[in-house]
């Protein structure tokens, strides 16, 4: 479920299929709505498994944000959902974090620069 964290991070518990793709959806919707999009924080903590069609959403919300110069921080990723992120290469375009606390305060960081 997407959260504000504040007025400029958005910050989504995460859980495994089917709600991993509505959410996602939500979250693209959302960010596409217009104005300044907030930074994103994406906890994967509770989701053992992902496809390809959860691969392309967070390629796509990525864009988004990359598109407006804010950021994206996945945390809590599980190892098979890692396994198939580096797979993928994905381990290299996706910014991670351990967990959403250390994922909250790099991107307030950011912010405050």
């Amino acid at each position: 479920m997407a959260v504000e964290w504040s007025d400029s991070i958005l910050m989504a518990n995460l859980a495994d299929e089917p709600a991993l793709s509505d959410e996602l959806s939500l979250i693209i919707e959302k960010l596409e709505d217009g104005g300044q999009p907030p930074h994103a924080v994406l906890d994967l903590s509770e989701v053992t498994y992902i496809n390809s069609s959860n691969i392309a959403q967070l390629i796509r919300l990525r864009k988004i944000l990359e598109e407006s110069s804010r950021e994206m921080r996945i945390s809590g990723v599980q190892d098979e959902v890692m396994s198939v992120l580096m797979v993928t290469g994905l381990d290299k375009v996706f910014k991670f974090a351990p967990d959403t606390l250390t994922a909250i305060a790099g991107l307030q960081l950011i912010d405050s620069e």
